[in-house]
């Protein structure tokens, strides 16, 4: 019985030691949120949609767990009154053997006074009967402590399975598939509204969350924004010169594991990290020259080149980090954007859309900021925004909208883990910030803030 004490004293410490209360508790960054504020001169309303970290469904675990640890102490509380019952059963019998040996005893010193009386045989029966009871006394006293140690158990179980049907009750008791639903509901509804949003401005950047660890210290890796849901490619280019081979990857998951579907071998080798992928194709820049080049991965081939005039090429307006960045090729939500530098324009970037099929330049804006001052940029909504260096401490700095030809200054702070950026790309179908740093593919989240469409905008 001592053993069997001991070990429910330690299952109980254990299971309330896994009750640490920091652990149940629901963090808002596993949830949508929307701010709302007042209305602008316009009478439009004006608001924010935060959209989720990574791992939405982590209340799926906590709710799993939780649910665990109730059957846990079921199954404890019944084994709990298996043994309190086989423990009564024992004290009654004790209980009776106690009464016995008592009266025993009174008999045996009424024996014992009158001895003489009676024969030796008889005596020494009664006293060897004596014997055999005298150990089941401290066995005795042993059962009445594990009855009360028992009942002290099942009060305190009692507790316990209280607590954890509040915890439950306060989380949701939903299971592993309702809550699931629950939350791709939720996610259907907002990406509807999402839709009703017009381009947002850029506020905060949050991450990374690392990919995978591979290639060199430069590259590339992107997917096609314009790609439908079903549709998630990755195209993987390792360096930022001397090399012309693209390897097409069928999913992020297929790309963590390293299950290449397809490789391209390109006409022309690249220059620098800064290509896109824009509805199907790869746009590039050709190696030691200013000469964009337009590659069609279903047809395997050229579809458009054209030189983008006055632009500097070869490490003349590179990024800070150098390796022939001259020329960053970009998409976003309005289209597709060429940034470089021209002596015209005293190596300051130059922003230029493009059409997609001819590579024609449509409009250009000039801008003030020193192109060899940049780490790296990206478009979101129509605005270039530039970070301040490529190493740690990299925050973005300046942004420039073409929609109103007006730039500010900026501080938004972002985590360089790994200490060196050589890529960084919007991604507009993901909303997500892609980069290559350091030899590892990461994606930063990013927090827009957005004005919702009314019917008098439309």
């Amino acid at each position: 019985m001592q053993a069997t004490s001991n070990l429910l004293n330690l299952l109980l410490l254990s299971l309330l030691a896994g009750l640490d209360p920091s652990k149940t508790q629901i963090s808002p960054k596993e949830g949508w949120q929307v701010y709302s504020s007042a209305q602008d001169p316009d009478g439009r309303c004006i608001c924010t949609v935060v959209a989720p970290e990574q791992n939405l469904c982590s209340r799926d675990a906590k709710s799993r767990q939780l649910r665990q640890l109730l059957e846990k102490v079921q199954n404890m509380s019944q084994s709990i009154e298996v043994l309190n019952l086989r423990t009564q059963r024992d004290f009654q019998y004790v209980l009776k053997m106690e009464t016995q040996m008592k009266g025993l005893k009174a008999k045996f010193r009424q024996i014992e006074d009158d001895r003489k009386t009676l024969m030796t045989k008889h005596f020494q029966e009664l006293k060897e009967k004596m014997d055999e009871l005298l150990p089941l006394i401290p066995v005795l006293e042993q059962y009445k402590t594990d009855a009360k140690l028992i009942t002290q158990f099942k009060e305190e179980i009692r507790n316990l399975s209280a607590v954890l049907t509040g915890i439950q009750e306060e989380i949701g008791a939903y299971d592993y598939e309702e809550l699931h639903q629950r939350v791709l509901s939720l996610e259907t509804r907002l990406r509807d509204c999402m839709k009703k949003l017009t381009c947002g401005k850029l506020m905060k950047i949050t991450g990374p969350i690392t990919v995978k660890t591979s290639g060199t210290r430069f590259g590339a890796w992107m997917t096609d924004p314009l790609a439908s849901e079903k549709n998630n490619r990755v195209w993987y280019m390792d360096s930022y010169t001397n090399n012309k081979i693209v390897r097409e990857y069928k999913s992020i998951a297929d790309f963590v594991s390293g299950a290449e579907s397809r490789t391209y071998n390109l006409p022309f080798k690249w220059a620098g990290t800064n290509h896109v992928v824009y509805n199907g194709s790869l746009y590039f820049n050709k190696y030691q020259s200013n000469i964009i080049i337009k590659y069609s991965f279903d047809l395997g081939r050229v579809l458009a080149q054209r030189s983008l005039e006055y632009a500097g090429f070869h490490n003349v307006y590179p990024y800070t980090w150098g390796g022939f960045s001259d020329i960053d090729l970009m998409a976003d939500e309005i289209g597709l954007w060429a940034v470089y530098a021209t002596n015209q324009n005293a190596g300051n970037i130059v922003i230029s859309q493009l059409n997609q099929d001819t590579l024609e330049v449509m409009k250009s804006w000039n801008t003030g900021y020193p192109k060899r001052s940049a780490g790296e940029s990206f478009m979101i909504c129509g605005t270039l925004y530039v970070t301040n260096s490529h190493l740690t401490g990299a925050k973005v700095y300046y942004s420039y909208s073409t929609k109103t030809s007006t730039y500010e200054y900026t501080d938004i702070p972002f985590h360089n883990q790994y200490f060196h950026i050589s890529m960084l790309d919007y991604n507009a179908r993901d909303r997500a910030l892609y980069a290559w740093n350091n030899g590892h593919q990461v994606l930063f989240n990013v927090t827009l803030f957005h004005i919702i469409k009314t019917e008098d905008d439309t």
